[in-house]
């Protein structure tokens, strides 16, 4: 049996990253994948050879805000291993059916400037309602980067610029009160507090239901920093596409000693005594763990599909009911559209620009439509009478991801994982089927063709991935690419559970990391980082926190002389 100090299930990003401080902290590390190619959700494929040879496709993630909130890339100093991050500007276009159009710069200025053109009041209070945000992101960003239980963490993490935020967000009593209320609150209710414009509500509202939800839900207000996001630190794509990122973890991750394994799907946890030992693949080879086994996959099946029920029994009698039934995901998953075009997206009936192409174009006509875009999934419906998208033209940025002159198209479209009335039927019983999901993609392909009309005349080729389909590549649990939902009850110290919340869990040497870990979904790093800062302090518990806690007042002690 091949032995290692660590075994990290699936090589996404956050499994990548948790790999890399481990193997420089000096454990062996080996990483198991259960597809062909490592990087999860995070892939970059040439994924139609045949049809569209040279055209590149992200095939899930896309654009990357999160991970700029962080240390990881120049911790992990990832630039040396060849990833070059190209920043978006604009960031956001969304044209609107009476002609107006939301163009998001980079700069808070420019977009300012664009929104005056047709509603002065929503500029200025557009300028007022980020700043706003970017100090609550500024007060979040410590909580983002350190264990969800570790205050010592967290507090070492606030230099004076961010304890600035802070209280400038909670302040006295009534201003506290007044945080926490928004914090409960709906993205709709916010939208319409804030602003009067429908053509700007609408991809404000598009933006937040990011998180998995429709803009009514209430505690999830926070998707607003979604957009505020895109002005600072703002928005960016590796060169090569979100594989770049992958690769360059790779890259580190080999020349540390760490060992990738593909086509490796784990099949059980090997525990002994109370205590994670190792790992059963589906060819029935078994690799042993020294220190711990470390799942970049969601609790949900890790302790439900890949652990006997007696050891995890043994370890908490309760866990697997209350996360078989406390854990919540609303049935909304992602239909996926891909497509390979001869020529770029014109929106002719908006003043068109190329330059429009370059971030994300939100094709959200009103906040109702997004309503419903996001409400229907959870109950079953396709909503493709009117589609919202979220569409990307990644070769305007990186012409390098298709042959020359040619572009891809990415689109996104929130769908049910399953459908009402089609149980047993489809891929897994879900009700899809290639006839449904080909014909869902020609009605939003005939949406993206009201706004830009020449797109079905350029397609060269197509590829169509529905929810089910999404679960199978990826085994995203019903096609939740979070994992579990992303409302406030299931953030923090309560995700994915509070007894689950700080990376351990209650199997000795097992650890959890990915998107259904605090802080949640995107590219971001974060879980696989603070999930390595979890493990190497129950390895050196005292002096780990004390080299921690040099280089967090090493970090305060920076910035308090940077800005005085």
């Amino acid at each position: 049996m091949q032995s290692y100090d660590v075994i990290i299930i699936g090589a996404g990003h956050n499994g990548l990253v948790c790999a890399a401080y481990l193997l420089k902290a000096g454990y062996s590390v080996l990483l198991l994948e259960k597809r062909s190619v490592p990087g999860g959700a995070a892939t970059t494929e040439e994924a139609l050879p045949k049809e569209a040879p040279g055209f590149k496709f992200n095939l899930c993630a896309i654009d990357h805000e999160f991970i700029h909130l962080g240390p990881v890339v120049e911790e992990l100093e990832l630039t040396k291993y060849g990833l070059e991050y190209l920043w978006c500007d604009p960031v956001a276009f969304c044209p609107h059916p009476d002609g107006k159009y939301f163009l998001a710069h980079r700069s808070l200025k420019q977009t300012c400037a664009e929104i005056e053109r047709f509603s002065p009041r929503d500029a200025q209070k557009y300028a007022e309602f980020t700043d706003f945000w970017q100090r609550v992101l500024g007060m979040m960003i410590p909580i983002f980067n350190a264990p969800p239980k570790s205050v010592i963490d967290m507090a070492g993490n606030y230099d004076l610029a961010k304890l600035k935020d802070l209280f400038s967000v909670l302040g006295p009593p009534d201003k506290t009160l007044d945080f926490v209320r928004t914090m409960f609150n709906s993205p709709r209710d916010i939208l319409e507090e804030w602003f009067d414009s429908e053509f700007l509500k609408a991809p404000l509202a598009r933006l937040a239901s990011e998180l998995g939800a429709p803009p009514s839900q209430k505690t999830i207000s926070v998707g607003a920093i979604m957009m505020a996001m895109r002005h600072n630190p703002g928005m960016a794509r590796p060169r090569g596409g979100t594989g770049a990122l992958v690769q360059a973890l790779l890259n580190l991750v080999t020349s540390k000693g760490g060992k990738v394994l593909t086509d490796q799907p784990v099949e059980r946890i090997l525990v002994d005594n109370g205590r994670a030992v190792g790992v059963r693949v589906a060819n029935g080879t078994e690799y042993r763990a020294n220190r711990g086994v470390i799942s970049n996959i969601d609790a949900k099946r890790l302790f439900l599909h890949l652990m006997n029920d007696s050891d995890v029994d043994a370890a908490d009698p309760n866990l697997r009911e209350r996360l078989d039934r406390r854990i919540v995901n609303n049935n909304e998953s992602i239909m996926k559209v891909d497509l390979a075009i001869s020529e770029p997206l014109r929106f002719e009936h908006h003043n068109h620009k190329d330059e429009y192409l370059i971030g994300s174009v939100l094709i959200a006509d009103s906040v109702n439509q997004v309503e419903v875009a996001h409400s229907e999934p959870t109950v079953g419906k396709i909503p493709d009478s009117d589609p919202s998208l979220y569409v990307v033209v990644p070769t305007m940025l990186d012409p390098s991801m298709a042959p020359d002159g040619k572009h891809t198209v990415w689109i996104e479209f929130f769908a049910p994982y399953k459908i009402a009335g089609a149980d047993g039927t489809g891929l897994y019983g879900t009700g899809w089927t290639d006839e449904l999901k080909n014909k869902v993609a020609d009605r939003l392909i005939d949406k993206l063709a009201e706004y830009a009309p020449n797109v079905k005349n350029a397609i060269i080729a197509r590829r169509v991935e529905s929810p089910a389909e999404l679960h199978e590549r990826t085994g995203f649990l019903r096609g939740n690419h979070y994992h579990i939902d992303m409302t406030l009850d299931q953030m923090v110290f309560f995700r994915p559970l509070p007894e689950l919340a700080n990376y351990k869990t209650p199997i000795e040497g097992l650890y959890l990391t990915g998107a259904g870990t605090h802080p949640g979904g995107s590219v971001s790093g974060m879980p696989g980082r603070n999930c390595a800062r979890v493990f190497l302090h129950t390895q050196q518990p005292i002096s780990q926190k004390l080299k921690d806690a040099g280089n967090a007042m090493k970090s305060t002690i920076e910035s308090v002389f940077r800005l005085s």
